[in-house]
């Protein structure tokens, strides 16, 4: 893939959402492994942005740190969640926070926790 391609982009994205959605869990990546049953070696790849996983390994992933696959994927950039049948802008915040390649991945997960502690999760019901 090209330097400037969105496809990377996103795969990056979506690798360093998981590693943070990970870190925060306190899971190693063996205890993902696991708990997935994708190995160590696959998880890692796509935690780096070097592999596309398919939506059955993501749901598997999602799963084993409690996130639905649609939050998963919203928060990847991937879906735009739905608000009264329309189509919802999805806040670019978390993705900017994970693109952004002057943080190191402690700051990644200090910012997310600190950012989704303001903001309800996409994921959470009307009446939470």
């Amino acid at each position: 893939m090209a330097a400037g391609d969105p496809g990377k982009a996103w795969l990056e994205t979506l690798g360093a959402l998981i590693r943070a959605q990970r870190v925060t869990a306190g899971l190693t990546l063996r205890e993902l492994s696991t708990r997935t049953k994708v190995s160590n070696a696959y998880l890692s790849q796509i935690e780096r942005g070097l592999h596309e996983p398919s939506i059955s390994v993501l749901g598997a992933i999602a799963a084993a740190l409690g996130v639905s696959l649609e939050a998963l994927l919203a928060r990847s950039g991937l879906l735009v969640p739905k608000e009264g049948g329309r189509a919802a802008l999805v806040p670019d915040t978390e993705a900017a926070i994970l693109g952004d390649p002057q943080l190191s991945e402690p700051q990644r997960v200090a910012l997310l926790s600190i950012y989704r502690s303001f903001v309800p999760a996409r994921s959470r019901s009307p009446s939470d």
